[in-house]
């Protein structure tokens, strides 16, 4: 029978880390859906919904995924995903909007505020603060899923916003 769990590898980052996780998975019959990886100050997170057709004990793939030397240290969640593994339309990606500079409180929470006021959907967010710049700044990275007929008035105000702020706002439509 097909099982569909959910793995969180939390830990210290290192090269080879994605590699040495998805190569585990792979050779355990591993169908990876919706994956996430991303370096969380010194340390780094792991993310992935994995469909193993023949099925998968929890316990069993949590040791295999711990005794890997590159999960020394870590973290290892597996638990059930019972949720669809496919993503509905509103996690379907219809822009990237990156905004750049200066760190102002708030921030976040300004552009988050926007995108509901447009029932558009974040699908991913990535904020960071840029190494070796200026004290302060940040690149805030979003791919959004915003519904048909209300992205050019979203994006406008999205620009306005981070304008208002002194930051910089780029975007890209996706094409599918």
């Amino acid at each position: 029978m097909p099982t569909t769990l959910l793995v969180s590898i939390i830990g210290p980052d290192r090269v080879g880390l994605v590699s040495a996780i998805t190569g585990r998975l792979f050779d355990l019959g591993a169908d990876l859906g919706d994956t996430t990886f991303a370096v969380l100050g010194g340390g780094a997170e792991f993310t992935a919904i994995c469909e193993f057709p023949g099925g998968m004990e929890l316990e069993t793939l949590q040791s295999e995924l711990e005794t890997l030397p590159q999960n020394a240290d870590a973290e290892v969640t597996v638990a059930h995903f019972d949720l669809p593994a496919s993503h509905p339309p509103s996690g379907t990606i219809t822009h990237t909007i990156n905004i750049s500079g200066g760190d102002s409180p708030g921030l976040m929470a300004r552009l988050c505020e926007v995108f509901e006021q447009f029932d558009a959907n974040i699908v991913r967010l990535n904020s960071e603060r840029v190494p070796g710049a200026e004290q302060g700044h940040y690149v805030i990275s979003t791919a959004v899923a915003i519904p048909e007929g209300k992205a050019q008035t979203c994006l406008a105000t999205i620009t306005n916003t981070a304008g208002e702020l002194g930051l910089i706002c780029t975007w890209d439509a996706v094409t599918q």
